[in-house]
């Protein structure tokens, strides 16, 4: 299928399926003409990327992460090394949370003493 038929069926822009395509996530092959062509599985690929992006993951950590997601829904099979790695996505982003409450607390601080 071409790049077109693709966005259609997953709701993703062409343009973001050709940053999939550069960062390694997507894979694709080209006509004689030069198109880009894509196989069934992308959708399945594509609907991966897009709830680990959802899940606040970068591309680089869904690199790693890619190789081991199962199906449409998407699960992720265990494999090695992707434990550690969504431990680690999960202490950075409770960090996250951590350092905006802190910043919520001062603004709150600031509104209150007017």
């Amino acid at each position: 299928m071409l790049i077109g038929e693709l966005s259609r069926r997953t709701g993703v822009s062409s343009r973001s399926l050709r940053y999939y395509e550069a960062q390694g996530l997507l894979e694709v092959r080209r006509g004689a003409n030069g198109y880009r062509v894509y196989d069934e599985e992308s959708v399945i690929t594509v609907r991966q990327v897009r709830a680990l992006l959802n899940a606040g993951l970068s591309t680089e950590v869904i690199r790693s992460v890619l190789p081991c997601m199962r199906g449409e829904r998407p699960a992720i099979d265990m494999c090695v090394d992707v434990r550690a790695i969504l431990d680690r996505e999960l202490a950075a982003t409770d960090q996250r949370i951590a350092d905006l409450q802190r910043s919520r607390e001062a603004l709150v601080d600031y509104l209150t003493q007017s």
